[in-house]
Parts: structure tokens; sequence; C-alpha cells
């Protein structure tokens, strides 16, 4: 089992920067990858950006690339979502995942097997 605690979010105005932090512990040894969710009421779960734990594979959604950077400290079991330039469309609950296999789609949720607990993070306009 992988536990998955998120920490970081909050309110903050546009323009404004946030960073997240996902912080793994337990069989970290055979994860993939992590990706971030992020989920707005009404809206389905989407994903945000992914990182592969070599660092080899990064993905942004086209909404948040050249705000959003996703990074990972393996010595830390971490990855983070620096996030500058937020906008209110933003707003969501934001949730880390991490998957132990390579995935054929990133950013289909069931291609994830932990999640952590989320963190609501609010863009005021």
């Amino acid at each position: 089992q992988v536990q998955l605690v998120e920490s970081g979010g909050g309110v903050v105005q546009a323009g404004g920067s946030l960073r997240l932090s996902c912080a793994a512990s337990g069989r970290t040894f055979n994860m993939y990858g992590m990706g971030w969710f992020r989920q707005a009421p009404g809206n389905e779960r989407e994903l945000v950006a992914a990182i592969s734990w070599s660092g080899h594979y990064i993905y942004y959604v086209d909404s948040v690339q050249g705000r959003f950077t996703i990074s990972r400290d393996n010595a830390k079991n971490t990855v983070y979502l620096q996030m500058n330039s937020l906008e209110p469309e933003d707003t969501a609950v934001y949730f880390c995942a991490a998957n132990s296999r390579r995935p054929r789609n990133w950013a289909f949720t069931y291609e994830y097997d932990y999640w952590g607990q989320g963190t609501q993070v609010t863009v005021s306009s």
C-alpha cells in the first residue's frame, strides 16, 4: 500500500501563486509515476499535470501550460505542483494520485492505484 498526503492548498488572489506538495509513504518503491488532478463542483476530475518518477515523462493540460510546474524529489518521495499566475478558473479540489505501472493514458483516473484526500485551492478575482 501507498499513502499520499497533499498539502499547500489555500485561498489566493488572481495572479498569485501556490505550491502543492504530495508526500508518499509505504511501498513507494513500486510506483511508476504521479499525477495531479483537480475537480471543481459539477465537473469531472481532470488531469492537470503528471510526471514519471524517472522524470522522463512530464505532461500538462493546455490550460495550465506555462503557469504550472510539476517536479519530484525522489529522496523525499514527494511530488510538487508549483502554480503561478493563478486564475479563478483554477479553483478546485486538487488531488495527487500514484500509479504502479506505466499507464496507457495518464489522463484516465482508473490508471491510478492510490489517491490522496485532496486539498482545496480557491482563487479569488
